[in-house]
């Protein structure tokens, strides 16, 4: 088992992508190389960057997880937008926007633990 499969903010990031990918799937059929895409691919990127992250030192570790913050923002910015133009219902994009700020605070918290 490699270190990162043992970390809950991993795990968590994988939930979170997997929320990605089955709102992406409900996006228009002419979205599928574009918005959807994006969020896809954004969703991804949380668990990927804290996996990279994992095998550098704390500082390498934080930088990553700094990126994964990133990537969790620009997903609720996607989702926004998707709301707006009418993709996702308000449900949805609530319902994700707190995990995106449980899942922000939980990195930034095991974070801190890095020294």
């Amino acid at each position: 088992m490699f270190r990162f499969e043992e970390l809950e903010i991993w795990k968590s990031a994988v939930e979170y992508g997997k929320n990605c990918y089955k709102i992406a799937e409900l996006f228009p059929k002419h979205e599928l190389f574009s918005l959807s895409d994006q969020l896809r691919r954004a969703g991804i990127s949380i668990s990927n960057n804290i996996a990279e992250g994992s095998v550098g030192s704390a500082l390498t570790f934080k930088k990553y997880l700094n990126i994964a913050i990133g990537s969790i923002l620009e997903t609720v910015n996607i989702l926004n937008f998707s709301y707006e133009i009418n993709y996702v219902k308000l449900d949805v994009k609530n319902e994700m926007y707190q995990k995106a700020e449980l899942l922000i605070r939980k990195i930034r918290s095991f974070s801190k633990t890095l020294n």
